[in-house]
């Protein structure tokens, strides 16, 4: 436990510096920003509304949600594998036995879940073109 309370607090310590290296940085390009658009903002823009060029529609929703579905999908084939074999009547090791099962049934539906995804953004962006 001790371990992982330091992997924890290192972790947190970079997050920290990294997170205010990133404001002071993103706090300088904004400012050159302004500076380098400051002649071509005039009233008349903000009358008529600011337009920004069309972004990409984002799948990262779509891939998060498929992946977790498919880690919980995982555990469920995981738990249904070691309830129906019952590995203690096979004289195997239980323990070993048990995470096998349980890491490899979460890494074969996380790796569903991430094909399906997969397959569903390709066929959205086939759809618009």
């Amino acid at each position: 436990m001790k371990e992982l309370m330091l992997v924890a607090n290192v972790a947190i310590v970079f997050g920290v510096v990294y997170k205010l290296f990133e404001l002071f940085v993103r706090r300088k390009e904004r400012m050159m920003f302004i500076e380098k658009m400051g002649d071509k903002l005039t009233p008349e823009i903000w009358k008529e509304g600011m337009s920004y060029p069309p972004c990409g529609f984002s799948f990262s929703a779509l891939r998060w949600g498929c992946l977790a579905l498919g880690l919980g999908f995982g555990l469920l084939m995981g738990y249904s594998i070691v309830y129906l074999t019952d590995p203690e009547a096979l004289g195997y090791r239980v323990s070993e036995t048990v995470s096998i099962i349980y890491g490899a049934s979460v890494l074969i539906g996380g790796g569903v879940g991430l094909i399906v995804s997969y397959v569903i953004e390709i066929c959205q962006r086939n759809k618009k073109n």
